[in-house]
Formats: C-alpha cells, sequence, structure tokens
C-alpha cells in the first residue's frame, strides 16, 4: 500500500537536539484476534509518528528521551485479548495436548502481535555513557521503553565493549515488569 513519510532534526544548542518522524499507511490491514479466538480484519489510514531529545551533559553522557504513537499498534484491549487467547490455548495444550489454540494465535502473531512493541503509546529513555573512569572502548547505557496504555515496561542495562578492530562486544540484559495480560 501507498506510504508516506518525512523526518527532521534540529540542534538547538551544542549539547540538545530535537528530531521526529511521521509516517503515513494508506489502507493498512491489521489483523487481531479476540480472547475466544475470533479473528477480524479491519483497513485504516494509520498514523505513525516519533518526536524526541538528545541532550549531551557536561559529564559526557547522553539521554535520549522520545514519545511514539503506532496507528498501525493494538489498543490494550486487543494486546489483553490476544494473551488471554495465547493463556487459553496453552493451558488446552497443557490439560490435553492439543496445540490447535497454540498454533492458531501463532499465525497472528507474525507481523502482528509479536513484532517489537506492539501496542500504541510508548516513552523511550536511553542513557549512555563512554570511557566511564577511562576505561577506553567501554560504553555502559540503560534502555527504558513504556507502555503507556498499560503502564507495563522493560528495562535493559547493557555493557558494550568496542576495543577490537571490527568487533562489537555487547552483553545486554532484559528485566520486563507489569500485571498479568499486559505487553511486558
Amino acid at each position: 500500500t501507498p506510504r508516506y513519510g518525512m523526518d527532521f532534526s534540529r540542534n538547538i544548542g551544542t549539547n540538545l537536539e530535537v528530531h521526529g518522524e511521521f509516517a503515513l499507511i494508506e489502507q493498512f490491514r491489521k489483523t487481531s484476534i479476540d480472547a475466544n479466538g475470533s479473528v477480524s480484519q479491519s483497513t485504516h489510514d494509520a498514523v505513525n509518528y516519533l518526536v524526541g531529545t538528545r541532550y549531551l551533559s557536561s559529564l559526557n553522557t547522553t539521554y535520549i528521551f522520545e514519545y511514539y504513537y503506532q496507528g498501525t499498534g493494538f489498543s490494550e484491549d486487543e494486546i489483553s485479548d490476544f494473551f488471554s487467547f495465547v493463556g487459553k490455548g496453552y493451558d488446552a495444550f497443557l490439560s490435553t495436548g492439543d496445540a490447535r489454540g497454540l498454533s492458531r494465535a501463532s499465525a497472528v502473531t507474525q507481523g502482528n502481535y509479536g513484532r517489537f512493541t506492539p501496542g500504541k503509546h510508548y516513552l523511550y529513555l536511553r542513557a549512555s555513557h563512554p570511557d566511564p573512569f577511562d576505561i577506553l572502548y567501554f560504553t555502559p547505557a540503560l534502555t527504558w521503553i513504556f507502555n503507556l496504555e498499560d503502564q507495563s515496561f522493560s528495562i535493559s542495562p547493557e555493557v558494550l565493549y568496542t576495543g577490537i578492530k571490527n568487533l562489537e562486544l555487547r552483553l545486554k540484559g532484559t528485566v520486563l515488569a507489569g500485571e498479568a495480560l499486559t505487553e511486558f
């Protein structure tokens, strides 16, 4: 389907930048499944956008803060229904060995619920600091993604080492926090 987009970036000062993106996807087809396993499709013109800022502190720490909206995403209720259906399918598999519910959920997951950040409203914050304590080629970072609709989030600490030519070594973990039937 036709897609249109634009982005911008502007330095406000030597250590502050603002940026954004906008995309329009005409005739976007969304497939969803309810808690009982009924699949439905809808078609609409979807708008996705992001607005954010990047700040470099006097201590050389970079902070990136963004809000993004996905018109192609699922509402809190749609995500909750999907997880409820998966839970029912898993319970059926455990009790009877019947995997049809899980297979059906898997078929709807690809390109839909299974994508990174399938919801609609998110906040993103990342802080990184290169070469702390004069350790060259070493960068620790912390990334936080917050789903504004269901109040769940992920926190990902990581360390990056780039002291070997043509090689990056990255160690990253993720902690998920949220209630039952939420994204994280």
